[in-house]
């Protein structure tokens, strides 16, 4: 469907970040801020797990790491 475009440090980052996040949500924050914490937990995590970002696709950012060309 999507090709990935998040690459192993960043999806890396974002799983780290995505749980960080998430234990945030249920043990420091409340109100609104827990919502918003979960939702972007979650996003993190969605794309970290799948290694496609639908904003780095809309921005043509690409993380994954290039194959070298092939010498003739």
């Amino acid at each position: 469907m999507f090709r990935q475009n998040v690459g192993p440090i960043d999806r890396g980052i974002r799983a780290i970040a995505g749980i960080v996040l998430l234990i945030a949500t249920f043990v420091l924050l409340s109100g609104f801020w827990q919502v918003l914490a979960a939702v972007v937990a979650v996003i993190l995590l969605i794309t970290a797990i799948f290694g496609v970002c639908p904003l780095y696709s809309a921005l043509g950012i690409d993380t994954t790491p290039t194959k070298p060309a092939a010498k003739h």
